[in-house]
């Protein structure tokens, strides 16, 4: 059983293997610069970097984005559902309708919750 085994730890033997010796290389072959204030500070196209490094983001743009992340992974799963269809009915009767009428159901529900709470509304 050992010997079935022996692949995955030679393999897993090369990658660590080839990962130090990636990072011992480039220690020994890089160049160690004297280290300055002005070295390590950001370099940001010429200029002097002044003020936060990325602007905040509203809530409402995540919100929106989780949004959709929801009706996209809906559609994952209503498009197989959808070109099976007749074939599914025939096995599983109607069951197979009730089953995704359920999902876009609570889907749904989702999204009228979403919209009671002003997730869409932007004029905020």
């Amino acid at each position: 059983m050992l010997k079935d085994y022996l692949p995955v730890l030679i393999q897993a033997l090369v990658a660590l293997g080839f990962a130090v010796g990636t990072l011992v290389v480039s220690v020994l072959l890089g160049r160690s610069a004297r280290r300055n204030a002005m070295k390590d500070s950001a370099y940001e196209c010429g200029m002097i970097p002044q003020g936060e490094a990325q602007p905040r983001f509203s809530v409402k743009f995540y919100l929106v984005a989780m949004l959709f992340i929801l009706f996209d992974v809906e559609v994952v799963f209503m498009y197989p559902w959808a070109l099976n269809y007749r074939d599914s009915l025939r096995e599983h009767g109607p069951m197979i309708f009730w089953s995704m009428f359920s999902f876009i159901g609570i889907v749904t529900v989702g999204y009228v919750y979403a919209l009671k709470k002003g997730v869409l509304e932007w004029k905020n």
